[in-house]
């Protein structure tokens, strides 16, 4: 090879890599800022959550109904009614020995009997001198008292047999054939009248305020089963130590409606205030249900929560973030924790926020 031939080949070089040189371009730097997805963001905070209102308590008869023996001095001959019985008004519970009675019984026939003869016999005698007018008013007297006697003999008799005041459900019976009947003592039966049932239960000043004599509410037995109950009584006074006051239930004559159980009664027809998110915003997965947090740095973080009453398009919160935290609105966004979102607020005419959280949120 020539020396001029090198020459325009190194020459031909160099124009090569001065053109490469002046084609290769810098990359440009990722702006993670554009690549944020842009999604809407809710509070948590107090809303109106209907049937977020709920009251617990024990299941206690409507009328209660207490039997005992109103005669004393008495052996129980027989019982005839048993805890769980259906009995009537009337309806014999109980009967006492009459075998006492029924002699004295003979005893005052017979002695009023006679009375009453000796009265007839000074019949048209006043005044003539034959009797004084002293003893003629003493056997009068005399047989108006052997009738009394054998009245007050005849009522103790009919009290022997110890009856039912009302038709209901016997709750509790302490009697036993051979006990002796004796004033002031425990009642012998216990009776749910007409074995209705109602749930006794407390709630806050702020809560019984929206409750109204009338207003239906969904009653969980402890069986689990649900009844509809009315609202019979809401209490017209206030606790002054505890600050509730007593909402009385009135549910269906059912047989698992047993006294002393425990109820929980939901009122859905009242819109209470609780910490709350749309329903939109809770996912579900095979950890529970949680809600994507979106931080202060707009990066989002998954948060467990504990859920409770459902309404309105509404969750209560129980357990979760604490109120005022931004959440994904829409819990189908497919978000990683640590992703960069770009968070707008969702338009609050959907939330009503309140200054305070009654007991509703509980």
């Amino acid at each position: 090879m020539t020396r001029s031939v090198l020459k325009l080949t190194v020459t031909a070089v160099v124009a090569v890599l001065a053109l490469a040189a002046c084609g290769k371009k810098e990359e440009p730097k990722r702006d993670t800022a554009a690549e944020a997805r842009a999604v809407t963001v809710v509070r948590v905070e107090p809303r109106r959550i209907a049937g977020a209102i709920s009251a617990s308590g024990d299941l206690r008869p409507r009328e209660e109904a207490a039997v005992a023996a109103e005669v004393t001095g008495f052996r129980v001959l027989r019982v005839t009614a048993d805890v769980g019985d259906h009995v009537r008004a009337g309806q014999v519970l109980a009967q006492l020995d009459p075998a006492l009675l029924q002699a004295q019984i003979a005893q005052a026939e017979a002695q009023s009997a006679q009375a009453e003869d000796q009265a007839r016999r000074v019949a048209g005698l006043d005044d003539t001198g034959v009797l004084s007018q002293e003893q003629i008013a003493q056997r009068r007297f005399q047989a108006q008292a052997a009738k009394a006697n054998l009245r007050d003999l005849q009522t103790r008799f009919r009290k022997l047999s110890v009856t039912a005041p009302v038709s209901g459900i016997v709750l509790e019976r302490t009697v036993r054939p051979g006990d002796l009947s004796a004033g002031g003592a425990t009642p012998w039966f216990r009776i749910a009248r007409d074995g209705q049932m109602e749930l006794s239960a407390e709630m806050s000043e702020d809560d019984l305020a929206l409750i109204r004599v009338g207003q239906t509410a969904t009653v969980t037995l402890p069986s689990g089963a649900e009844v509809q109950g009315k609202v019979r009584i809401v209490s017209p006074q206030i606790d002054p130590a505890t600050k509730l006051g007593e909402v009385r239930i009135l549910l269906p004559v059912r047989s698992d409606i047993r006294a002393g159980g425990f109820g929980r009664a939901v009122f859905s027809d009242v819109a209470g205030m609780a910490l709350a998110v749309p329903e939109t915003a809770i996912r579900y997965d095979a950890n529970g249900a949680s809600v994507m947090v979106v931080g202060a740095d707009n990066k989002v973080k998954r948060v467990p929560v504990q859920t409770g009453q459902r309404g309105s398009g509404l969750v209560q919160i129980i357990s979760g973030p604490a109120a005022g935290a931004r959440v994904v609105q829409n819990a189908a966004s497919f978000l990683l924790d640590g992703d960069l979102v770009k968070p707008t607020e969702a338009r609050a005419a959907a939330a009503q926020p309140a200054a305070k959280t009654p007991g509703a949120a509980r």
